[in-house]
């Protein structure tokens, strides 16, 4: 066990935790078995629901195997997803078993948040953390040796004198947009609804995605909660979006259009309200450290841009945070130089998978190329088919579970684009019509287009970066 080392000024605690969701909770309990004090700092009081599409990946459930959580409770309300399938334009185009990668799991469990949240924020009561509920941080200031959390409690303000401060308040972060001084760039940003139906048919194992010529690069979804039951919802990047309708209105319009989950939900009975939430992706120019404040899950941005995953991050970051802080804590080295390591951690961990996928979107945000971004979808699709060596390569991307460098680094990915490029080039002749349509657009909204370029060059500078670095690595 770790012993803290003496503050250079009375404290209450060692750590302070801000948000007591998934990175928050994960967070104390590494940090209390380390030998810290903990005080957790949450506005609701759990158990609570969270807006979220309910699914936990192989890579997050490896984390809370780290926890014990899995109890009966959990079990008994969640549902296994072993097979995802994908639909474009309303037609089934693949649908493979979850890919087995290393020891992780080959299934996901799709769990409700107001379950999931409450089982890990009690472990880490139960492993010594102290957990405030029902108060609402209102900013913090750091001094020689300590930082002070203001919060409300009870409505009376209150405050809080610790060695280290760590937020993991979500993508609306209070933390977050102090130490970074401004919000996250929209370009970062993502907004989704979800509502929960009842009276759902089909397989209660397969996680249905859904894209089209109308939203994508968004997409929509459908994940078994139970039999019968499901969560469905949209997600889209912001930047993307064009509001002639809001994103609840898209949703409602998607299930009544689309053959493929219309026919999922014809005698579905939707229960409660559509409900909304932001997301802000990983930007890696963005800070996660300050003098004795860190970042980590959503509240840090480390959500994936390409398929809107945050827990498994939330989960990683906070070990990361735990593992590389604990001779920073004990030597009491809190500056943000003390920091650094956790910083490189994350930027190690994550920055080439966050720049693949970054350059993936920012080059699907052309709406106008909506049919060749589809086109060379439906290809590697079709190949995934019919190679499960491809499928589980591809599946595991998107997911998470295969490094940037992997899939980057394999003669079949290389071959693939190749095939795909000339058969939408192939599809395109004698399209006139199209790509007049195209260059039509980019006359019409030629700043659109120039951000388009700037963005979608800066991404691929980012991954040729990333590819260099770690071929120098290797060498």
């Amino acid at each position: 066990m770790t012993v803290s080392a003496r503050a250079k000024s009375p404290v209450d605690a060692d750590l302070a935790i801000v948000g007591a969701g998934p990175a928050g909770a994960a967070c104390a309990s590494h940090f209390v078995r380390s030998g810290f004090r903990v005080v957790l700092i949450d506005q609701r009081r759990f158990p609570r629901d969270k807006v979220c599409g309910d699914f936990v990946g192989p890579a997050a459930l490896a984390e809370l195997d780290r926890f014990e959580v899995f109890s009966q409770k959990i079990l008994a309300h969640a549902t296994q997803i072993r097979t995802g399938a994908l639909y474009i334009n309303g037609h089934k185009v693949v649908a493979r078993p979850f890919p087995g990668i290393g020891s992780l799991r080959d299934y996901g469990l799709c769990v409700p948040r107001l379950l999931l949240d409450d089982t890990i924020v009690q472990a880490a009561v139960a492993s010594g953390a102290h957990l405030i509920e029902e108060a609402r941080a209102t900013g913090y200031e750091t001094q020689e040796g300590v930082v002070t959390v203001f919060y409300q409690h009870a409505d009376s303000p209150k405050s809080l004198r610790v060695r280290l401060l760590v937020g993991a308040d979500g993508s609306s972060s209070l933390i977050s947009r102090i130490l970074r001084a401004a919000k996250p760039p929209r370009r970062y940003r993502t907004i989704a609804v979800r509502a929960y139906f009842e009276g759902v048919t089909g397989r209660t194992d397969e996680a249905d995605l859904y894209l089209n010529s109308s939203t994508f690069p968004g997409y929509y979804w459908l994940f078994p909660t139970g039999t019968g039951a499901a969560n469905v919802g949209v997600g889209m990047p912001l930047e993307a979006w064009t509001p002639t309708q809001s994103l609840g209105q898209l949703l409602t319009q998607l299930i009544e259009s689309d053959p493929a989950l219309r026919d999922r939900l014809a005698n579905a009975k939707m229960l409660g309200k559509i409900a909304g939430w932001p997301l802000a992706t990983f930007n890696s120019q963005l800070p996660i450290i300050a003098d004795r404040v860190a970042l980590i899950g959503d509240a840090a941005g480390l959500i994936n841009p390409l398929s809107g995953e945050g827990i498994q991050y939330a989960l990683r970051s906070a070990r990361w945070c735990s593992e590389t802080l604990l001779d920073a804590l004990s030597t009491d080295d809190l500056s943000a130089r003390g920091l650094r390591p956790y910083a490189k951690r994350v930027q190690a961990a994550m920055r080439y998978d966050m720049a693949l996928s970054r350059l993936i979107i920012d080059l699907a945000k052309h709406r106008a190329l909506n049919p060749v971004w589809l086109s060379a979808l439906e290809v590697v699709g079709k190949r995934a088919a019919v190679d499960s060596e491809y499928s589980d390569v591809v599946a595991g991307l998107f997911a998470g579970i295969v490094p940037a460098r992997e899939f980057l680094a394999r003669p079949f990915f290389w071959r693939a684009s190749k095939s795909a490029a000339i058969m939408v080039l192939r599809a395109s002749r004698g399209r006139q019509e199209r790509l007049t349509s195209m260059f039509k657009d980019s006359v019409r909204h030629p700043i659109a287009s120039l951000e388009w370029s700037a963005d979608c060059a800066l991404s691929a500078v980012e991954l040729a970066t990333q590819m260099a670095i770690s071929k120098r690595r290797r060498s």
